[in-house]
């Protein structure tokens, strides 16, 4: 079939499937774009010609319609997908922030920027850079760095290979995330008979892997030489729907579970066997029980820094690393024994080896849980002297959505409050970007999530400073009659990070949203009051101004009966988060400072990494 280059991409992309369990789906339901002169006369002309049923969505902004796009495949358990294009230049490079969220993430995310002319005949055209030592470099080669797969097509043909590797690695659990495929513009538009099985319908099939029997007989060894074993549950239980399996785990074998934020809300919050949240935002129940476990056994998780308190948390002596996961390169991290397979075959197959063991926990955990549900009593009913508690507002907010509400976050810290003290009540409804914890992902993943389940309310938990840098999708929203509640909590400054600051021994400085005062010429005048609801409506939302509790209440319950987009923007009192429950997050304390409580952090840390794993 004689197409071109760019009509062929969207016939290719049209006939991918996706087979999991034996359930087959389509895998790319549209195309997210904001046309320019590098794609509206490429990839826009083949995707107005019809002929497709991918569905266009335009974006608003490069970074935060990928972001939308990511949050899509999220909620979809990596099994659909939202590519995203662009033309070349500054609005390819937006898309490079977003990359590095997927990656990191490990989430698929296609994007499709258009580059300068393979031909170089008009070279160099609007939007160029050009490289001195090279014609051959674009901005596109910035992706590379954020990317797991990397191609241009340079001649119409090129794109056959090159979609079967993108697709390959956009379908693959362990090696999965960005993948850029860069459209020189005048290649777009050139034609090529390209053979119909190229363009014919496609399945991938994600099969689950199964470990060997090897891999099964040391890990079996090592859980019935433990006594106190701690499952920590990761993403991967989420995106392989291996909740089930692990929980029963857990309780043929008396095993206390920590959560990462890409785990938490798979296991009902209340189970006796849920400790929380585990890590540097994680539970005081959590944290004691990793402490004291003799085995940790990470499923489906990168064990990040925050997960394992920069590998502080793992205190005891004799405590050993068993990692299920699909991925090796995570499987054998902190000197993990590994079983490289899905969460739910690795688990089943483990379990079958264990016989009568359990483990010797008793009680112990049970009192650590009981102690920090009261924990979360005292966060939600938290009455500061002046203003309203971030805390209190989540508890209120928790109450009072509908038990399938989706909630997102990302960055902040808002998602230490959400891992801490939210009480997920579904499968699948808590969505915390923390991988690369990216400022303006909140709002923009609150349009890919509500894309993704539109039957359902989405609430965006955002702060001020997230909200400012990018809220680009929330237009996009009112534009597809797609309903999102964006609940902005406004504390004038960058909160979380002023914590860091205060916490490492260091005054205030940067971190909140002042006036410049001329009489010291910092920026510590006055803070600046901003009424985002007025914003809000500026674009067509429904927006609520919130100060207190009573305020809060009314404005939860009228906006269930609203059907455009809303925004609340609640005013919470200064440093009324969540605290760090026994725990330790390694940053770079200044070796040399004239401050005391500057030396006196850098001391601390400095005993703090001896207690830490080397690796």
């Amino acid at each position: 079939m004689k197409l071109t280059m760019a009509q062929a991409l969207v016939k290719f992309l049209d006939n991918q499937y996706i087979s999991f369990d034996g359930k087959e789906t389509k895998f790319v339901d549209g195309i997210f774009g904001i046309f320019g002169h590098g794609c509206v006369v490429g990839i826009g002309q083949a995707l107005e010609q019809g002929g497709h049923s991918l569905r266009y969505y335009q974006g608003h902004n490069e970074q935060g319609m990928a972001h939308s796009a990511i949050a899509y495949a999220k909620q979809n358990k990596r099994r659909k997908i939202i590519a995203c294009t662009s033309s070349i230049g500054p609005g390819a490079l937006n898309m490079v922030t977003a990359c590095g969220t997927a990656t990191a993430n490990r989430i698929p995310l296609l994007v499709l920027p258009g580059d300068t002319f393979a031909c170089r005949q008009p070279d160099p055209v609007l939007q160029q850079i050009e490289q001195y030592d090279s014609c051959a470099i674009t901005a596109n080669d910035a992706f590379k760095a954020v990317c797991k797969y990397w191609d241009r097509i340079q001649r119409p043909e090129q794109l056959m290979t090159a979609m079967i590797n993108a697709m390959r690695v956009l379908t693959d659990a362990a090696d999965t995330g960005a993948v850029c495929i860069a459209m020189p513009q005048d290649v777009e538009a050139e034609a090529f008979d390209y053979p119909d099985y190229f363009l014919q319908k496609r399945v991938w099939y994600m099969d689950r892997k199964v470990p060997s029997e090897r891999e099964i007989e040391a890990a079996a060894e090592l859980i019935k030489n433990a006594k106190k074993p701690m499952i920590v549950v990761g993403g991967g239980v989420t995106y392989s729907d291996s909740y089930e399996a692990v929980l029963k785990f857990a309780e043929k074998y008396d095993i206390p579970i920590g959560e990462t934020q890409a785990g938490k809300g798979q296991i009902p919050f209340a189970h006796h066997l849920n400790m929380g949240g585990c890590g540097v935002t994680g539970t005081a129940s959590a944290n004691y029980i990793a402490k004291r476990a003799d085995l940790i056994i990470a499923v489906g998780t990168r064990l990040t820094d925050f997960t394992t308190c920069s590998k502080w948390g793992f205190q005891n002596p004799d405590v050993k690393m068993l990692s299920i996961n699909v991925c090796s390169f995570d499987a054998f991290k902190m000197d993990s024994t590994a079983v490289i397979a899905d969460a739910k075959m690795g688990i089943d197959a483990i379990g079958a080896k264990l016989g009568a063991y359990k483990s010797e926990w008793n009680s112990e955990y049970a009192k650590a849980q009981a102690d920090f549900f009261a924990e979360i009593d005292r966060c939600y009913n938290d009455e500061p002297a002046e203003g309203f508690s971030q805390m209190r507002a989540l508890g209120i907010i928790n109450e009072v959505v509908a038990d399938d509400s989706v909630i997102i976050g990302s960055s902040g810290s808002l998602p230490g409050c959400l891992q801490r003290i939210w009480k997920s009540k579904a499968p699948n409804t808590y969505h915390v970007e923390y991988g690369f914890s990216c400022m303006g992902y909140e709002i923009c993943g609150a349009l890919g999530a509500k894309l993704a389940c539109p039957d359902k309310e989405v609430y965006s938990m955002v702060g001020d400073g997230s909200f400012l840098m990018l809220h680009s999708e929330l237009y996009t929203a009112i534009q597809e009659d797609k309903k999102i509640n964006v609940m902005l909590f406004d504390n004038s400054g960058w909160g979380c990070i002023e914590n860091l600051q205060n916490n490492q021994g260091t005054d205030t400085f940067g971190t909140r949203f002042t006036r410049r005062n001329e009489q010291s010429g910092l920026l510590d005048g006055e803070i600046i009051y901003t009424d985002y609801a007025k914003i809000a409506e500026g674009y067509g939302c429904k927006a609520y101004r919130v100060t207190n509790a009573e305020e809060l209440y009314a404005a939860l319950e009228d906006s269930k009966k609203q059907t455009v987009s809303t925004l609340f923007d609640i005013k919470v009192a200064h440093k009324s988060m969540t605290d760090g429950y026994d725990s330790w997050w390694r940053v770079g304390v200044a070796e040399v400072s004239e401050s005391e409580t500057v030396q006196k952090c850098y001391e601390e840390m400095k005993e703090n990494i001896e207690k830490a794993r080397l690796y």
